[in-house]
């Protein structure tokens, strides 16, 4: 048997996204669509740094490279896109849909060191990468002054 910890708050947080999600979704749905197309959704993103760079991999399943756009404007990197919804079939009674779709945007404010003229994305297996290599910082040389 595992011994587990317990986190009394865990269960609290699930239901406050929970409940954030169905307020969120509810003005949309009372309008009649459905509970995946009313609310918006936004693809995870870590976000990692090494000497060289800034790196964003964001989330983007079933999402074609295609309907993807990344954007460098006022201090921020910008990842928007659309994942389509599936077609349905006749042939095949959906009980669930848990994956949202539709339009999405996630913005990050970029640090002053970041070289956003040579921003580099890659799309490959669900997952965007987006590289931001960092400027060199200008080493300052010592300036001597004559003390008078």
């Amino acid at each position: 048997m595992a011994i587990m910890r317990w986190e009394p708050f865990r269960d609290f947080d699930d239901a406050f996204r929970r409940a954030e999600r169905l307020f969120r979704r509810w003005p949309a749905v009372a309008r009649g669509e459905s509970a995946s197309e009313a609310i918006e959704w936004a693809p995870a993103a870590d976000i990692s740094e090494t000497d060289k760079e800034y790196v964003i991999k964001a989330e983007l399943p079933d999402v074609k490279k295609e309907e993807i756009t990344v954007s460098v404007a006022d201090g921020a990197i910008t990842i928007s896109g659309e994942r389509k919804r599936e077609k349905e079939s006749k042939d095949e009674k959906v009980h669930r849909i848990e994956r949202f779709h539709g339009t999405f945007t996630r913005s990050f404010g970029l640090p002053e060191d970041a070289d956003t003229a040579n921003v580099r994305a890659e799309c490959k297996d669900g997952v965007l990468t987006v590289r931001l290599p960092k400027i060199e910082a200008r080493k300052a040389s010592p300036v001597q002054v004559k003390v008078q």
